[in-house]
């Protein structure tokens, strides 16, 4: 609590889309003064110190009252009292103002502030005299990120831009997003991780290693944000399809959360990037004098396990039962064994296993409108056995099976897959890890992937290897010999490991294929056609799945959630995109596209009885859109 002009103020302002879940919300004007940080002996302090605390509590402006979550649930798992803010330093208080205003990258609007906030302040002097709009800013900035000509470059100013001015990164983002998608996220993010070391400036999430092992919950309140609801968490093991970079891999959280906010409209401050840092077996790195993390090889078995035990039970005991904890780029042996052990107990949800399984069923529900035909009439040959493609398979048959009633078991007779050994047939059995046991059917071992496509004879064909350059022209070229219109999907990640690209995929099928990719590849001319391909790019799903999840409190995810997910970014394909031969709808629209897909994610949370968000809202579109975060600039008094 602290005191302006003799009126009590509580420093509560939910993050995230929390603002719409509040039983009431008094907005509470005060003239904006600087108010010293006083330390624990109740000394004044500089009135420019910084408090270690919430940002939303060094905000310049505006105060709210004391609010609680809406609906008739009580605080049954503890969020509220596991997201107050405690008194963690000496500070109780510092309000930004001058030059820590402008090195507040939350609250600092850089030459937009207004000539009486440049008063109010105390920022004269330390700006040019110009005052500049926030629209003329983004064209500015537009237009010094467009001379960049390499993409690495690219993405380190976009980086800076956020940690300078939040704000306008957002707004940046979210109205070039088709542009600088391909910069914070695919395929230059895998990059950014290679060079992660060479180019780290400053923390943007939690490194937890083993040092901090027995002290986890300790280190979570050393984040300054305490209402979190989104965790995306690596342990770096499998970072795209560039393998083991070990603490390196903080540029995937980093960068799914920038995605979560401008795709998906979760307050930045709700989101918290973590990288579990138990060593690497990248000998380069090891070896590499730029390296960041633990240079040891990798812990496993106990030592690993009891490290991920405590940071999930960390997690919970600091921020609820409801926050969002997405597993991300684990290798296959300890993703699905996390998602197994955690997934009755947390909210957890592996993007690389459903989200990619979502995005992708999402693009082969939309591709039937062009082919013909249901998923239970087609046959999908896979290679790459790994935790996408098992993952993507598992959903497709479960789709299978809601459609036609036919049982799960049946439905996966539908499904072959290829990996590194061959076809997975049952002849392998013993030998197979247990995920891929369920894909091993009655047929001779085949070995290579060309053979299988011709004894198959699939209607869909997807990679997910992590092996570029593996469907070959005999590949497509068999595929288009039985298929009108063979579906082709070359899903890894990045660019370098896609399975085939856009021009050989058409070129090869002489036209004919319905083709998509993991990373963005330009229009293909052939014979006087443009073909504009595909991106089933998990960012389509997570956002807008993450923002369905929080909005009805859900406190588990369902596998009939990645359904309605899947459902509901197909319904977002319009005839004009079929015309033009996409499966997939525009990323510039993916603001209304998260929402859809939000609604249906909460609608079957309530159907489910797994939303604790009461009562239901009557019209869940609106009201995802009415809580998503907007970077618009705030008015400071």
């Amino acid at each position: 609590m602290f005191s302006l002009n003799g009126s009590s103020f509580t420093n509560n302002s939910l993050s995230g889309v929390s603002r719409c879940l509040t039983q009431s919300s008094r907005r509470v004007s005060a003239p904006m003064v600087v108010v010293a940080a006083v330390n624990s002996n109740g000394k004044p302090g500089d009135r420019n110190v910084m408090a270690n605390v919430s940002t939303e509590s060094a905000a310049p402006v505006e105060l709210e009252a004391k609010t609680t979550v809406t609906g008739g649930v009580g605080d049954v798992y503890g969020e509220d009292s596991a997201t107050e803010d405690q008194s963690i330093t000496p500070w109780v208080l510092s309000v930004a103002s001058g030059y820590s205003l402008l090195r507040n990258p939350h609250y600092n609007k850089g030459l937009a502030f207004t000539e009486r906030e440049r008063d109010s302040h105390y920022l004269r002097g330390l700006l040019p005299p110009g005052v500049v709009n926030h629209d003329v800013q983004v064209k500015k900035m537009m237009n010094s990120i467009r001379q960049y000509d390499v993409p690495l470059q690219r993405y380190m100013a976009m980086m800076d831009l956020q940690e300078m001015n939040e704000r306008l990164f957002y707004k940046l983002l979210i109205e070039n997003v088709e542009e600088l998608l391909p910069i914070v996220y695919t395929p230059t993010v895998g990059e950014a991780c290679q060079k992660y070391g060479s180019i780290f400036r400053r923390p943007q999430g939690l490194f937890i290693s083993l040092k901090e092992k027995g002290k986890i919950h300790e280190v979570l309140k050393n984040w300054p944000e305490k209402k979190i609801q989104v965790i995306v968490v690596t342990d770096g093991e499998r970072i795209l399809g560039l393998g083991d970079l070990g603490c390196q891999g903080m540029g995937i959280p980093v960068g799914k959360l920038s995605l979560y906010t401008a795709l998906g409209g979760i307050r930045p401050s709700a989101c918290l990037p973590v990288t579990i840092d138990v060593g690497t077996n990248n000998e380069n790195l090891l070896n590499d004098e730029f390296y960041i993390g633990l240079r040891q090889r990798r812990a496993t078995g106990q030592e690993y396990a009891e490290l991920l035990d405590e940071f999930m039970y960390a997690v919970k005991q600091n921020y609820g039962e409801k926050v969002l904890i997405q597993f991300e780029d684990f290798a296959n042996h300890n993703a699905f064994d996390l998602l197994a052990k955690y997934g009755t107990s947390h909210l957890v949800f592996n993007d690389d296993i459903q989200g990619t399984a979502s995005v992708v069923l999402a693009g082969l529900v939309a591709a039937l409108n062009l082919v013909g035909g249901t998923l239970a009439e087609h046959t999908f040959l896979f290679l790459g056995a790994g935790e996408a493609g098992t993952g993507i398979a598992e959903l497709i048959a479960l789709e299978m099976s809601k459609q036609t009633g036919i049982p799960l078991e049946e439905t996966r007779k539908k499904i072959w897959m290829v990996d590194s050994k061959g076809l997975i047939v049952k002849s392998r059995m013993e030998m197979l890890q247990h995920f891929k046991r369920p894909w091993a059917h009655d047929h001779e071992p085949v070995k290579e992937l060309v053979n299988a496509v011709k004894s198959i004879k699939p209607t869909v064909l997807i990679g997910s290897s992590g092996a570029g350059r593996t469907f070959t022209k005999e590949v497509v070229q068999a595929m288009a010999t039985f298929n009108e219109k063979p579906i082709i999907f070359a899903l890894s990640n990045p660019t370098s490991q896609s399975e085939c690209t856009a021009e050989e995929a058409y070129t090869w099928s002489e036209g004919r294929a319905i083709f998509a990719s993991g990373s963005p590849f330009a229009p293909v001319e052939y014979k006087g056609k443009v073909y504009a391909s595909g991106q089933a790019n998990n960012a389509y799903i997570f956002p807008g799945f993450g923002l369905g999840l929080i909005i009805s409190g859900a406190i588990r995810v369902h596998d009939d959630m990645l359904l309605a997910a899947s459902e509901a970014l197909a319904e977002q394909v319009s005839q004009e995109n079929f015309e033009k031969g996409l499966i997939y709808p525009p990323f510039s629209n993916i603001r209304k596209i998260s929402a859809h897909i939000a609604a249906k994610v909460a609608a079957k949370a309530y159907e489910l009885g797994l939303a604790t968000r009461l009562p239901k809202p009557k019209d869940l579109v609106a009201y995802a859109e009415s809580c998503m975060y907007s970077p618009t600039y705030r008015s400071y008094r």
